[in-house]
């Protein structure tokens, strides 16, 4: 594959395979080793570039970022963020000012990451950071760089213009050439944004030999609010996340905690559904909301209600060449609420996730949608702890009653002891949570960022 590209200034042309990673050309090709290989995963951050597609400069991890995926794009290493003359950037001398390195390993990754949120005027630096991990320093002195440096002007010298070049032949541009793609190779590999597949290269070892990339079409991108809200596939999380925190905020909020700034601005909702994941935290919520699932194989077009795509665990309802293209769901739910329980607050994967959308009127339920991830080996509903809440009234000593409806809970559930929790335990949590969602529901403050002792 050929991909045409700007590093650090300038225009690099490689021949590549499809999944040779950029840290490990920047390391072995390129000799460029600020770039750190930490956990090879998209974890810890100290991979870190920053990439600019033409539509604003982004954090990535370079540990699951293909060449392929940087056609067309222009990206920025450690190696490149100071000054042509070596005037450092207002971050690196913030992290100096403010002795924000110890060790060194992490500091990369931290400067890539603060640089990128500088450049978009970001001044959320605990999410921003959240991804970047230090084992030396701590957060305080690195969050106080980047207080220090936000005031600062950006430099202009980090100002670059994409490459104008040709769609490559692995990179569909429009969705009728994708579709067509790949129902002629149904045995092919979908790449958007890697923060899976990445993965399976780096840490199954697989080899990839036939794949498309996702990344140039841009009618899978697309998110159309009008009577609903459709959101294409291709869309990052990053970009749903901003759509969501004006008509589903708690939703919104969930989406804070789904991995990192760099894997939220590569991830796609669709990479997400289409994987199948039982612990996928999209799903719960998209099901709640009542969500429609839209697939294509070739010409064809079909939709379905999205908690149907799921059958068994590793199992989906789509066929050979056929993918997913979008999801619908309603403008507004204003009782949705969704909670992530996980053993840490950010990037963690769930324990337990819990979407819970219930009716009441007149003070009595008269629908309910209540999902969970992590519960079975798919996205599941509780139909019969619904079924158990609808038609009863919606007050405190109602709640206690479903709760202890073990039956109807061990009917829908029946979950499994991992290293993240015990089947019990992720019994006992979902019925909590929706005890929880009740005295939310009633105005009670129940976040732990908020209740205080």
């Amino acid at each position: 594959m050929d991909v045409t590209f700007l590093l650090n200034g300038e225009t690099q042309h490689v021949e590549t395979t499809p999944t040779r990673t950029l840290l490990d050309w920047l390391r072995e090709d390129r000799g460029l080793c600020g770039t750190k290989e930490g956990c090879n995963e998209g974890d810890c951050g100290a991979c870190t570039v920053i990439v600019d597609d033409g539509g604003g400069a982004k954090a990535l991890n370079a540990c699951i970022l293909f060449l392929p995926q940087l056609h067309g794009k222009a990206v920025r290493t450690v190696e490149g963020i100071s000054g042509p003359d070596g005037t450092l950037h207002p971050v690196q001398q913030a992290m100096v000012d403010h002795h924000g390195s110890q060790c060194g390993f992490c500091t990369p990754g931290f400067v890539a990451t603060m640089v990128a949120g500088h450049m978009a005027g970001r001044t959320d630096f605990d999410d921003l950071l959240a991804g970047n991990l230090c084992r030396c320093t701590g957060y305080a002195p690195i969050v106080r760089a980047a207080k220090t440096a936000s005031t600062a002007p950006a430099p202009d010298w980090l100002a670059d213009q994409a490459p104008d070049v040709a769609a490559p032949t692995y990179a569909p541009e429009t969705l009728d050439e994708l579709a067509a793609w790949y129902a002629a190779h149904p045995d092919a590999t979908l790449i958007a944004g890697a923060t899976d597949v990445g993965l399976w290269v780096t840490k199954q070892l697989q080899d990839l030999p036939q794949v498309a990339f996702l990344g140039r079409c841009a009618e899978l991108r697309k998110i159309t609010v009008g009577d609903d809200i459709h959101i294409g596939a291709g869309a990052t999380m990053s970009e749903v996340m901003a759509v969501m925190g004006e008509y589903h905020p708690s939703y919104a909020e969930m989406i804070r905690r789904y991995g990192s700034d760099q894997v939220r601005n590569a991830a796609t909702i669709g990479g997400n559904i289409a994987n199948g994941s039982p612990i996928g935290d999209n799903p719960p919520a998209l099901i709640a909301l009542g969500a429609t699932l839209h697939l294509r194989h070739g010409d064809a077009v079909r939709e379905m209600p999205l908690e149907d795509f799921f059958l068994e665990y590793g199992k989906q309802d789509r066929k050979p060449g056929e993918l997913v293209t979008g999801v619908t769901i309603p403008k507004e739910a204003p009782a949705l609420r969704c909670y992530k329980i996980s053993k840490r607050f950010d990037q963690d994967i769930s324990a337990v996730c819990g979407c819970f959308n219930v009716t009441v009127e007149n003070n009595r339920v008269t629908t309910a949608r209540i999902v969970f991830g992590g519960m079975a080996g798919i996205p599941k509903r509780a139909t019969h702890v619904e079924a158990a809440l609808i038609g009863q009234e919606w007050e405190h000593d109602a709640i206690p009653a479903v709760y202890d409806t073990w039956p109807a809970w061990r009917q829908d559930f029946r979950p499994m002891s991992d290293m993240r929790a015990s089947a019990e335990y992720r019994l006992k949590v979902a019925r909590n949570l929706l005890v929880r969602y009740y005295l939310e529901s009633i105005g009670e403050n129940t976040s732990v960022l908020e209740v205080n002792a």
